[in-house]
């Protein structure tokens, strides 16, 4: 079974290419979502984190067993300074064994925020961009589709437990960078020189392992669990106050994982996804440093046709 899944912030979300002929199988749908790339700077006592603003959006789409397309607007607080993004986010599984998953996150603006009791502050002038590939071949044919999951429709044929496992690669890119130093005058104090960095970039590559399992649940309710922890090398390019330099440690240690709900009802259903991507790794001078990224999805759907017609 071939399915593709991607979402778009502010311009479309499209789970597949497909074309699905049949009108049984056709919903419109509301939805809300959260979408947030958000990473920190942090020693053994002190952490400085980043946090985009106007994370959550409101949209409409229309869905069959093959495609989802939903067209969704961020919600943006008059009170708070705008993040500009563009933010992509994919799945696709082909062939019944071969999982990839693909992000490409452009971020301009953060709330610069920290765990030691400083004013948070609204950064203007701070840039991120990550973008990625992670691909994983399972062990056992992947015989479900989220497509189904997040169009309120069931596979009569599925099992009602269904777990296998996969080994796999990992690529990516990630880049963030500021006029000045990412930290401020109030900040700097609690960490040292080598923290004051304006810009930094990184390329990695590694293997991964994943665990993908899909439940069926009483009253219509159908699940599914993703888990996939990898690591890799990363070169990485550091330029601070003084300079540039590339840190020793080349070690990337990332956690992917996925959980997902759906149910139905008639002719409608619900179905809540959410997914975090956790990447950290060491830039010396007891400085690390973590990428965080997030999607959150509710969808409330009505089909054309009842399923039990």
């Amino acid at each position: 079974m071939n399915c593709l899944f991607v979402n778009a912030q502010d311009i479309e979300d499209i789970d597949s290419l497909l074309v699905d002929r049949d009108l049984d199988n056709y919903s419109l749908r509301l939805f809300t979502n959260f979408k947030a790339n958000k990473f920190s700077i942090q020693n053994d006592d002190y952490k400085a984190r980043f946090v985009p603003n106007n994370r959550h959006g409101l949209g409409i789409g229309v869905a069959n067993r093959k495609i989802i397309i939903d067209i969704a607007f961020n919600i943006k607080n008059a009170n708070k300074e705008e993040t500009k993004k563009f933010d992509l986010q994919g799945v696709t599984i082909f062939k019944n064994r071969h999982y990839t998953n693909l992000y490409i996150q452009t971020y301009k603006g953060f709330t610069a925020k920290n765990n030691f009791d400083e004013p948070s502050v609204f950064r203007d002038d701070l840039r991120s961009v990550s973008f990625g590939v992670n691909y994983l071949y399972t062990f056992d044919d992947i015989e479900f589709s989220y497509a189904l999951l997040k169009a309120g429709l069931a596979e009569k044929r599925h099992e009602k437990i269904f777990i296998t496992g996969g080994v796999g690669l990992f690529t990516g890119f990630d880049y963030f960078s500021s006029n000045s130093s990412i930290l401020t005058e109030t900040t700097n104090i609690y960490f040292n020189e080598e923290a004051d960095i304006k810009r930094y970039q990184g390329v990695t590559a590694g293997i991964l392992a994943g665990f993908i399992s899909y439940f069926k649940l009483p009253e219509n309710i159908t699940a599914t669990v993703n888990f996939m922890p990898g690591m890799g090398l990363m070169y990485k390019k550091i330029t601070d106050q003084e300079g540039s330099y590339t840190p020793k440690h080349p070690m990337l240690f990332k956690l992917d994982f996925m959980v997902g709900l759906g149910y139905n009802f008639d002719r409608y259903y619900v179905s809540l996804t959410y997914s975090n991507g956790l990447y950290t790794t060491h830039f010396d001078n007891d400085n690390r440093y973590r990428l965080n990224l997030t999607n959150a999805k509710l969808a409330i759907g009505y089909r054309f046709r009842s399923r039990n017609n």
